[in-house]
C-alpha cells in the first residue's frame, strides 16, 4: 500500500458518473474488466437494472418552496446525510493498490454509508479504522457456520453497525468470465475467509448440487439473528413471498437486489419488483434498492417506489479504478448533486415528500 492512499487525479472532461465507464476499462485490462463489469449468462438482467430506470419518466413541480431542504435520513439507528450507499463489492485491490481503504476513505470524504465485503481484499478492521461514521458488514454464510459467526463477532468488535447478508448467491457462471480465464492476481484475496474449512465451494459444471450442499437457509438466518447484537438485513431479495418470510424472520432491513446482474440471468430488473415488496413489507423494515443505479434521477425514483436509500457497486468501482478514493468520492459526490436538483425540480424538499405522485404515468 502506498504511504498516502488515494490521492489520485481525476482526469478531465468527466462530469458525470457513466463518464467513469471508459476510462476504467482502459485501466483495468480485460480481466479485471471481465470480472467487474460481466454478468450471468447473456448479461440481459444486468443490461435490463438499466433499461428499466431508463423507461421510467418524472413529474416537474413548480414553485414548491424549498426552505430548509435536505437529504438527511435516519436508518437502523444511525444518521445519514444522504441516501446514496457503497454496495458491497469484493477484491478493490484488484482495482487500487490501496483498495477497500480508498473506497471507504471516498465514502467518508462524502458522509456516505458503506457496506464493506466479506471478500474484501483488505482487514475488515483496517477498512473500518478509514470510516467517518460507522460502516456495515457484509456476510455469505459459509460451508463452516462457526466460521461465519466468528466473523460477524469480528465486525462486532470492528464497530461495524450492521450485517448485511448476501442470500442469492450459492453459485453463479459467468460467461465473460469464463471466456477471459479470470484469475486473481497474485497478493489479491479474500483476506477474511481465510482459515474458513473447508474453502468456499467453487461449483464445476458438473457438481452444481455439490457446491450448494451446505448453502444457506432460513435456519441460518434465525441462528444468526440470535446470535449477534447487530441489526441483520438481508441482501438478494427479488420478491414479495421471500420479503414476507424475512420480515417474520425478524430481520431488520431488506435489500432488493439481483446481484447486479450476477447470479441468475432473465431476472427482471431491481426497481421493477421494488413497488410489489415495499407494499409487501408496508413500513415494518427499512427497503433499500441495489442494482443499476448511475444517476441522481434513478436515486429519486428508487426513493419514490418505496426504498429507503440505494446501494451503488459498479461506479464505485469504476471511480476507484481511476482515481482511487478521490474517485469514489467524485461518484459519490455526483449522484448525490444529481439527487438534489432532481428533487428541487420534483418539488420535493426532504426525503420524505418523495413519492410516486413523482412517476409520470402515461395517462
Amino acid at each position: 500500500m502506498s504511504a498516502s492512499p488515494g490521492f489520485d487525479p481525476i482526469p478531465a472532461g468527466i462530469v458525470c458518473v457513466p463518464d467513469y465507464e471508459q476510462p476504467a476499462r482502459e485501466r483495468m485490462g480485460e480481466n479485471a474488466w471481465a470480472y467487474v463489469g460481466g454478468g450471468a449468462g447473456d448479461e440481459l438482467t444486468q443490461r435490463e437494472n438499466r433499461a428499466a430506470f431508463e423507461r421510467l419518466r418524472l413529474n416537474s413541480r413548480v414553485l414548491v418552496p424549498m426552505g430548509g431542504a435536505h437529504t438527511r435520513l435516519r436508518l437502523l439507528g444511525q444518521d445519514f446525510e444522504h441516501p446514496v450507499m457503497v454496495a458491497p463489492t469484493a477484491f478493490h485491490r484488484l482495482l487500487h493498490q490501496d483498495g477497500e481503504v480508498a473506497t471507504m476513505l471516498g465514502a467518508s470524504a462524502t458522509r456516505s454509508g458503506m457496506v464493506v465485503s466479506a471478500q474484501a481484499s483488505l482487514p475488515l478492521e483496517a477498512v473500518a479504522a478509514q470510516a467517518r461514521q460507522a460502516p456495515w458488514f457484509q456476510l455469505y454464510v459459509q460451508p463452516d457456520r462457526d466460521f461465519t459467526l466468528a466473523l460477524a463477532r469480528r465486525a462486532e468488535a470492528a464497530g461495524y453497525a450492521a450485517l448485511v447478508v448476501t442470500v442469492d448467491a450459492p453459485v453463479s457462471l459467468r460467461n465473460r468470465e469464463q471466456r477471459a480465464g479470470f484469475q486473481l492476481p497474485p497478493g489479491v484475496e479474500a483476506v477474511n475467509l481465510r482459515g474458513a474449512r473447508p474453502p468456499v465451494p467453487v461449483a464445476g459444471e458438473s457438481d452444481i448440487f455439490g457446491a450448494v450442499a451446505r448453502a444457506a437457509s432460513w435456519d441460518d438466518i434465525a441462528a444468526l439473528r440470535g446470535a449477534t447484537r447487530l441489526p441483520v438485513l438481508l441482501k438478494g431479495i427479488m420478491t414479495s413471498g421471500d420479503a414476507a418470510r424475512a420480515v417474520a424472520a425478524g430481520v431488520d432491513g431488506i435489500v432488493v437486489s439481483n446481484h447486479g446482474g450476477r447470479v441468475l440471468d432473465t431476472q427482471p430488473a431491481t426497481i421493477e419488483v421494488l413497488p410489489a415488496i415495499a407494499r409487501e413489507v408496508a413500513g415494518r423494515v427499512p427497503v433499500l434498492l441495489d442494482g443499476g443505479i448511475r444517476r441522481g434521477t434513478d436515486v429519486l425514483k428508487a426513493l419514490a417506489l418505496g426504498a429507503k436509500a440505494v446501494l451503488v457497486g459498479r461506479p464505485v468501482l469504476h471511480g476507484l479504478t481511476v482515481a482511487g478514493a478521490m474517485g469514489v468520492a467524485h461518484v459519490l459526490k455526483l449522484l448525490r448533486t444529481e439527487l438534489e436538483v432532481a428533487m428541487v425540480q420534483t418539488g420535493c424538499p426532504t426525503l420524505e415528500a418523495i413519492g410516486e405522485e413523482v412517476i409520470w404515468r402515461r395517462g
